[in-house]
């Protein structure tokens, strides 16, 4: 997938692999309609530090979690 074009398909896909790889069990938090668009690139950078991590601990989980939640709309 091409994810360097900012787009809400792009935005779906990223905060759904975001979800399973930060096991987040409210899904609801990971909804693309409540993130703007402006904030693609920020969403990025975090989803491209979390799949180049592999595995996160616990801290690094919760504030990767608290930054998706500071870019929600």
């Amino acid at each position: 997938m091409q994810l360097d074009q900012p787009s809400v398909a792009n935005m779906e896909y990223m905060l759904q692999e975001l979800a399973e790889k930060l096991q987040v069990v409210n899904r609801s938090i990971m909804d693309a309609e409540d993130y703007d668009l402006e904030k693609y690139d920020e969403l990025k950078w975090m989803y491209d530090m979390v799949i180049s991590k592999g595995r996160l601990s616990a801290s690094e989980t919760q504030a990767f979690i608290n930054e998706l939640a500071a870019i929600r709309k």
